[in-house]
């Protein structure tokens, strides 16, 4: 008798799973924006800072370190190269290096300013400081020494962010297409994570997208099942939602991107001061906050825009681009537990955690159902199959792009 109702249950399970999972609505009807460089302008001010960034993103190495005017980016005093082996902090012996020569560079600018203000005469070494200050104006004395900045080159790790991308260009391309946005909104990974699944920061940003917890709950699920942060297409998805409540509030994409960094208040009160110039919001806003990540995180977006649209250009050696995204998906109208789903699609519970990154540790040993409405991925054909094996959930498939970028 035990047996027999054992068998009645599992056989009701499969049953609701096989009701319960159901494709999306389809989106929305808006229209698509087409994205030019008028969408992301360029300001002839912002180009010293977009070709610094260039540098930083395709040109030096993580055995380079760049000293630089942290305001005036055209003005780079050196680079120099690190000893030794080359890892991802640096060893005892290149910071050691990196500092002396910071608080060199920076004692001789101190020195600089203080003669410049007396009207002293120069040694040859300080003329030629001078001389490469005076491009900028008789007031970029002032301050020099303070506003020095060493800058680690990232080439490797920007390459390597491109390779990874071609996993997920289609998908967020996908994601931005259908919400009505400029496709190139894909590229912002490179500055956020260089596309590192694994990016944690040290304030609490997770994921390929960096949310912070308080603004992922706005635009995406986190709850003791999951954190959509680690699912790159989902957390596309509250990006998605994010940046187009942003450039409604603020009427640009140069705006739009940099509240990305520094919020959508603090960018309508650089706004509220300077209107929709943002060169001069650059150049001289001084809101609490809007320091130099702030001041060059748009620029930061057009140089990763430019190398990634001409990867060849930066990177003549050749890149090994990850195939595109290949994956199921379906969405569960009722709450039912990963081994259960496991065992409904005929995939291992290893493979169904491993491809659905956003599930926390009670969900993947089912400890903890999956809420009504979660949407999970399967391995490739898996809904396929199902049809094939004649179950009627087989007409759940959402493996294309388009399926991808529909709203949660």
């Amino acid at each position: 008798m035990l047996f027999r109702l054992r068998g009645f249950l599992t056989i009701l399970t499969l049953l609701l799973l096989a009701a319960c999972a159901t494709p999306p609505a389809p989106p929305p009807k808006v229209p698509v924006v087409i994205d030019s460089d008028t969408v992301f302008p360029a300001p002839p001010e912002l180009q010293p800072q977009i070709a610094f960034w260039r540098n930083v993103y395709a040109v030096w190495g993580r055995h380079q370190v760049a000293f630089h005017d942290n305001r005036h980016m055209g003005l780079i005093y050196e680079v120099v190269t690190l000893p030794g082996e080359v890892r991802e902090g640096y060893t005892t012996e290149q910071q050691a290096l990196v500092k002396g020569r910071y608080e060199s560079l920076k004692a001789a600018l101190r020195q600089l300013e203080f003669k410049t203000a007396a009207n002293a005469p120069l040694t040859s070494q300080e003329q030629e400081l001078a001389t490469r200050l005076q491009q900028y104006g008789s007031g970029a004395f002032a301050g020099a020494s303070e506003r020095l900045r060493s800058q680690r080159g990232l080439r490797e790790r920007f390459k390597r962010g491109l390779e990874i991308s071609g996993r997920y260009d289609a998908a967020f391309r996908s994601v931005f297409h259908e919400a009505g946005l400029p496709e190139d909104l894909a590229y912002l990974p490179h500055v956020e994570s260089s596309f590192q699944t694994h990016a944690t920061s040290s304030v609490g940003a997770v994921g390929v997208w960096q949310f912070m917890p308080g603004t992922a709950r706005q635009f995406m699920t986190i709850n003791a099942a999951m954190d959509e942060r680690r699912d790159p297409v989902a957390s596309a998805q509250g990006a998605s939602r994010y940046l187009g409540n942003a450039y409604e509030r603020l009427g640009n994409w140069p705006m739009a991107l940099t509240s990305y960094n520094h919020g959508v208040g603090g960018m309508a009160r650089a706004q509220k001061q300077f209107g929709d110039d943002f060169a001069a919001i650059v150049r001289s806003y001084s809101g609490t906050g809007f320091g130099f990540a702030s001041r060059n995180f748009y620029a930061e977006f057009l140089a990763a825009r430019q190398i990634a649209r001409n990867p060849q250009q930066f990177f003549p050696e050749g890149l090994a681009y990850e195939p595109p995204l290949n994956l199921d998906r379906v969405r569960v109208r009722q709450a039912v537990a990963a081994p259960t789903l496991a065992n409904y699609y005929e995939v291992s519970l290893w493979e169904l955690n491993s491809i659905n990154p956003a599930w926390n540790p009670p969900a993947q040993t089912g400890r903890l159902a999956l809420p009504g409405g979660t949407r999970v991925w399967l391995p490739a054909g898996a809904i396929t199959r199902m049809a094939q094996r004649g179950m009627s959930g087989g007409s759940i498939a959402l493996a294309d792009p388009v399926s991808t970028a529909q709203p949660q």
